[in-house]
């Protein structure tokens, strides 16, 4: 199998890295050479991050080149615009609609773009987007947008749902794993 590329961006403290953790566990458990980045960035005080999931056969590097990523799974919406040229021509955006302010807003410097989900879907990207803010207070925590967030991506693999709450399980303490399942199937069965 050729390497598929997931990108996993977002602001820092939401939640990318366990992201990225569980979705390395659960592409290791099917078999897959799984290479999972750093993150990226200034994670611990807002800053923009990313961390890549390479799988495959074989894979000899962690590092997403531009036109290379089949998956951007992005925690906010301004991030999937600024990780857009990281995407194939066939790839796929999945989204959080959630807007937070980069600096530049908040000191006034910059205007917040308008209508990006239009304009990613404008540039050619498939796009997903959807509230998963939302739907993480509904599981019961605005923490849980990483795992509504991988509830919408569970969609495009051919994965068992199963194997998915497995890794789940692996990789969250127990006092929150039935949160987390449940913000894992409002995502998926959005």
């Amino acid at each position: 199998m050729e390497t598929k590329n997931i990108m996993i961006v977002g602001v820092g403290g939401q939640g990318s890295l366990l992201a990225s953790k569980l979705l390395g566990h659960l592409l290791l458990s099917q078999g897959y050479d799984v290479k999972v980045s750093e993150v990226h960035g200034m994670s611990q005080r807002g800053g923009s991050v990313v961390t890549y999931v390479r799988y495959g056969d074989q894979v000899a590097s962690p590092v997403i080149d531009l036109g290379e990523a089949d998956f951007i799974v992005s925690f906010e919406i301004l991030e999937a615009a600024r990780w857009l040229p990281y995407l194939k021509k066939d790839g796929t955006i999945v989204t959080n609609t959630q807007q937070m302010d980069p600096m530049p807003v908040i000191t006034g410097a910059a205007v917040y773009p308008e209508n990006l989900v239009e304009k990613l879907k404008a540039s050619g990207a498939k796009v997903d987007a959807l509230d998963c803010l939302t739907l993480a207070e509904q599981a019961g925590s605005s923490k849980a947008v990483n795992v509504v967030l991988l509830g919408r991506l569970s969609h495009y693999f051919d994965l068992p749902e199963e194997t998915w709450l497995a890794s789940l399980e692996a990789m969250v303490p127990p006092k929150f794993i039935e949160l987390n399942k449940k913000a894992f199937a409002l995502g998926r069965n959005q």
